[in-house]
């Protein structure tokens, strides 16, 4: 690979470290002041409506297949229908999400494999 894919690859990886941590540690500082104040609310209640509200819409922009073809559609009900079993199961975040995605690549390379 060339030194401009490289470089590519590494500020696409700290922008993407920085939009998780940035809000991790604002929120990790503000809460540490309310609790010093020792307010009830030290949730912002803007949080509890926009946390969900971002989750659903990622999940919603990843259920669209990249290309539209019976591999790819095949493999985004099956991956889609696993991550909700896993979910019910568990009621975590990262476990259904974990299964989602290796049953969507192994669908999707068994398809492919398959000639579909």
């Amino acid at each position: 690979m060339g030194s401009e894919l490289w470089f590519a690859l590494l500020v696409t990886a700290l922008g993407t470290f920085l939009m998780r941590a940035l809000p991790l540690l604002w929120m990790r500082r503000h809460l540490i002041r309310k609790q010093a104040s020792n307010t009830l609310d030290a949730m912002p209640s803007w949080l509890t409506v926009l946390g969900p509200l971002m989750i659903a819409a990622m999940f919603g922009v990843s259920l669209v297949p990249s290309s539209i073809n019976t591999a790819t559609c095949l493999s985004t009900a099956v991956g889609t229908l696993a991550t909700y079993l896993v979910w019910w199961r568990t009621r975590s975040l990262g476990w259904p999400v974990f299964f989602g995605v290796a049953v969507y690549g192994g669908v999707l390379l068994l398809a492919n494999a398959a000639g579909i």
